[in-house]
């Protein structure tokens, strides 16, 4: 098997040729990339249902808008959360382990949060948290298979993306900062028969 150059951190964002509703103008964080797969939550799928409701301890720690997002079509009764630890950002890649307990570093200042750990233990370092229910889930090769397809472009992830007080324009926004042809397509119309 080739080796797979790991995108773990960056931002998967739907091409309008993507075809599959549960990923119609979706940015896809990638939590996990290798060999084996790959993990990621969608950031701009808010529910209505607040975070309040299904884990009330971690409700004050959630950013605006303090609703669950869903994070992908599977494992829909799980939840993951991510949040972003300001100041964590410049750590070099061999101080993964570092960081505030209960809080797991992905990319940057970006990571996973524990979320059977007490949120007192991350409540003065973590800037801003999303609880996802669900993920998005690729099997070995499979999201190599979408990208050689042209389904997705790669960008930068922002740590800023995890906390969008905006999700609904998140997809406009990320392809809007692109240095290239990419920042054209965040014009592309929601319909495009329409046009």
């Amino acid at each position: 098997m080739t080796e797979v150059s790991s995108l773990t951190g960056r931002l998967l964002v739907a091409t309008p040729a993507l075809a599959d509703p549960n990923f119609d103008r979706a940015v896809v964080l990638l939590l996990d990339h290798d060999e084996e797969g790959s993990l990621g939550v969608v950031l701009n799928r808010p529910t209505p249902v607040g975070v309040g409701d299904i884990l009330q301890s971690w409700a004050e720690l959630a950013g605006e808008p303090g609703v669950v997002f869903q994070g992908g079509p599977v494992s829909l009764d799980s939840a993951l959360g991510v949040a972003v630890v300001p100041g964590e950002s410049g750590r070099s890649a061999a101080r993964t382990e570092e960081g505030p307990l209960g809080w797991r570093r992905v990319h940057g200042a970006i990571g996973l949060v524990d979320l059977e750990a007490p949120p007192e233990l991350l409540a003065a370092a973590v800037g801003s948290l999303r609880i996802f229910a669900g993920y998005a889930g690729w099997g070995p090769g499979q999201l190599e298979d979408e990208l050689a397809e042209g389904a997705w472009y790669v960008v930068e992830s922002e740590p800023g993306d995890v906390s969008s007080p905006a999700p609904e324009r998140l997809w406009r926004a990320v392809l809007r900062r692109q240095r290239s042809e990419l920042a054209m397509v965040a014009t592309y119309p929601d319909d495009p028969s329409l046009n």
